[in-house]
């Protein structure tokens, strides 16, 4: 179970680097521009960080998997994913959106975003962990 956990580790994190990729960097780039004085300029951006940051997270969402969720099958993966994406994408997309001015496009999105990179992480995880050894 060690060596699935370390593999399914390495791929949520590359998906969701990817994928932040994806929503920070192409879908929400305006909006970001539109309200740069909000954010670091990109000069100042602590990017090594926020890969740490996705690493420690992918880390603790396949280990909250692996060591808590007894039923390990696909289904009980992606409600995980679904659940674990609710939690984090209504905090960071509207729990955000009540307390900073961004748009609501970028709450929209950060929810949405959120949502599906961790449905498509507990995918991942079912695909991985869950997978019949030969």
């Amino acid at each position: 179970m060690v060596k699935k956990s370390v593999i399914a580790i390495i791929a949520v994190f590359v998906l969701w680097s990817i994928l932040d990729f994806v929503i920070h960097g192409v879908l929400l780039s305006k909006a970001y521009k539109a309200t740069a004085d909000l954010w670091r300029p990109m000069a100042e951006m602590k990017m090594g960080l926020m890969r740490i940051v996705v690493l420690i997270s992918a880390i603790a969402f396949v280990l909250i998997y692996v060591l808590f969720i007894n039923e390990k099958n696909m289904k009980t993966a992606l409600k995980y994913g679904i659940l674990f994406g609710i939690a984090a994408g209504i905090s960071m997309g509207y729990g955000t959106y009540s307390v900073m001015p961004i748009p609501y496009k970028m709450a929209f999105i950060w929810f949405w975003g959120t949502l599906i990179e961790a449905t498509l992480g507990g995918l991942v995880i079912g695909l991985i962990i869950c997978e019949k050894s030969e």
